[in-house]
């Protein structure tokens, strides 16, 4: 793992992907997850990314909704966990974190990321999809998706990704 990815947010975004990452293989919740023996890499758990993990499962279906739309020609059960999951964490970062970061800050740490966990593709993938999501953002979220999901944070984080038949090929 790169040094870049053992410190500050940047840390508490990888452990917030290795939540959903865990909740997602076990068919468990992120709050299951939280409650249980997790593992993380690196230790103690950064109280932001529980708020990341959290955020990430209230607006579960707006993000994947958004995330199919931006990334054409791949569904949601075609990408590999590490880059769904990271995708999942930064559009969290883009659209509805409290404490809102620049978009380029957002995709960079989101692209170092995908360099310490995903596939040689994955860099330039997770750039392009949250490239997309920036520059078109208004055309994947209603503008009601906010206050669509409250008290979403018990519903699985991959209900779609538990059983890939259930997500349409595209």
């Amino acid at each position: 793992m790169s040094r870049k990815v053992e410190r500050g947010r940047t840390l508490a975004r990888s452990q917030a992907l290795q939540l959903l990452f865990q909740a997602e293989i076990t068919r468990r919740t992120v709050e299951e997850v939280l409650a249980g023996d997790y593992l993380i890499s690196k230790g103690p758990l950064d109280p932001y990314a529980v708020e990341i993990a959290r955020g990430c499962a209230d607006h579960l279906s707006t993000i994947d909704s958004a995330l199919q739309r931006a990334s054409e020609n791949w569904s949601l059960s075609r990408m590999p966990g590490a880059d769904r999951n990271l995708l999942r964490v930064a559009v969290y970062e883009l659209r509805y974190a409290p404490d809102r970061l620049d978009d380029a800050v957002v995709i960079n740490e989101a692209v170092e990321l995908a360099k310490a966990y995903g596939t040689d593709e994955s860099a330039s993938f997770v750039n392009g999809v949250l490239g997309r999501v920036v520059r078109e953002g208004d055309r994947f979220f209603p503008s009601d998706s906010s206050s669509e999901e409250a008290g979403a944070s018990s519903i699985e984080v991959a209900p779609s990704i538990a059983d890939p038949s259930s997500v349409e090929e595209r």
